[in-house]
């Protein structure tokens, strides 16, 4: 983990308000891993006070890491406005990462809107025998995969408001393509809003099909001292309680009490 004040390399909109940033520090995105996040200051004085954490979406040429990011707030509002040129102070890479999935092992992907940030960067390491099923509310927040850097032919589009794709939740394609594995059972990977992460947990625990899930949330210092991003874990563990940001963000998903979440 290192601090590093990285200048803005670019900055461009992607999606209805989805943003692309290309950050540059060689240290950083050398290090980095995917499923990991960094915890980044929006602006430049006290306001807002905290850091915002943002998955990693990947990396481009020799010192280029890239964030993918969408406006909820006043944080993310400033982080549109900024240009090219501009510094950001940058703590990370953070947490913990995908366990890669193995060689030629059949692989899905399952991202629930910005949710699809740290899958586009297990997917430039992951490019063979890989289907990406990609949820969103509506087809004007579909994220572009070829201008973030990633390119699969395999990928699968749904929309809560049937205006693209398959006309539903994710979780819906999700069910129908685990219909068609028996004992050769699919690595899974998934990352979105948590009552999508709940479903797919339902679904590969109920079927033994490993999965891992990268957990979105408030995370204000992204070190596990402030406590304020702590999971209950399953019963077989022997912790009480996980933080995200240090023993995740990436959990399999047998680890975690998913009725107390």
């Amino acid at each position: 983990m290192i601090e590093r004040n990285t200048q803005i390399i670019f900055n461009k909109k992607v999606a209805s308000g989805t943003f692309l940033m290309g950050l540059r520090s060689a240290e950083i995105m050398i290090q980095a891993r995917p499923g990991q996040f960094v915890m980044i200051r929006v602006g430049t004085n006290t306001d807002p006070l905290l850091r915002r954490p943002f998955s990693i979406c990947g990396t481009r040429g020799d010192d280029l890491f890239l964030i993918l990011y969408k406006i909820v707030g006043k944080g993310t509002a400033i982080m549109s406005n900024a240009v090219k040129g501009e510094k950001l102070s940058v703590v990370g890479p953070l947490g913990r990462g995908f366990e890669p999935p193995e060689p030629g092992r059949k692989t899905l992907f399952v991202s629930g809107g910005i949710g699809v940030a740290p899958l586009v960067f297990l997917g430039q390491a992951a490019k063979n025998n890989v289907l990406f099923m990609a949820g969103y509310r509506s087809a004007d927040e579909i994220v572009p995969m070829e201008q973030v850097g990633l390119n699969l032919t395999d990928i699968s589009i749904a929309t809560d408001d049937g205006t693209a794709g398959h006309p539903g939740f994710v979780t819906e394609l999700l069910k129908t393509h685990l219909t068609g594995f028996a004992e050769d059972h699919p690595k899974i990977f998934a990352c979105g809003p948590l009552p999508m992460l709940k479903q797919v947990a339902a679904l590969t625990i109920e079927r033994d099909i490993p999965c891992q899930v990268s957990l979105e949330a408030n995370m204000a210092c992204g070190l596990g001292a402030c406590q304020g991003c702590a999971v209950r874990t399953s019963k077989d563990s022997n912790k009480t309680y996980y933080h995200v940001c240090r023993d995740g963000p990436v959990f399999d998903v047998n680890t975690l009490d998913w009725e107390s979440l």
